[in-house]
């Protein structure tokens, strides 16, 4: 009786473990997960439409991943998207970088890329990127394609 009460419990232990990574590797491929501590400052960029960009989507430099958006949120006066960045502390950036919003792949998530400039001074935190590209939106290049045809054009 022993034996068998031994091998239960290595089972459910094994079965627990199991259930632990799994929801780990939920979290890491989800983007809910905070476990990094990396010390990182934010920066603002203003977009006319920022699509379907979410929360905790990824912040790029030349395909390498830098930061992360913290929020998002509208501008009552211009009616612009302000999107806020925490960018991990050991980039620097120039103060005329601009800012794209991408979609990775062709209905993939959408992302910011940032292309630096040639500048020699950086933003600073809570600074302001001016130069932004807003999200290619699928829908509006269909309706423009479709009426373009049937115009005639």
């Amino acid at each position: 009786m022993q034996n068998t009460r031994t091998a239960d419990t290595l089972v459910g232990l094994f079965v627990a473990c199991g259930i632990g990574a799994l929801f780990f590797m939920a979290l890491q491929i989800s983007n809910l997960s905070s476990f990094s501590k990396n010390a990182t400052y934010t920066i603002i960029a203003r977009f006319a439409n920022s699509g379907s960009l979410k929360i905790k989507s990824p912040i790029s430099v030349a395909g390498v991943h830098i930061g992360r958006v913290s929020n998002i949120s509208i501008d009552k006066t211009s009616y612009e998207a302000i999107v806020e960045m925490q960018i991990d502390a050991q980039y620097n950036l120039p103060d005329d970088t601009s800012a794209s919003i991408y979609t990775a792949g062709l209905l993939g998530e959408q992302y910011i890329s940032l292309e630096p400039g040639g500048s020699e001074d950086f933003i600073q935190p809570n600074g302001v990127i001016d130069i932004t590209q807003s999200a290619v939106v699928l829908e509006e290049i269909i309706g423009k394609f479709l009426f373009d045809k049937a115009s005639g054009e």
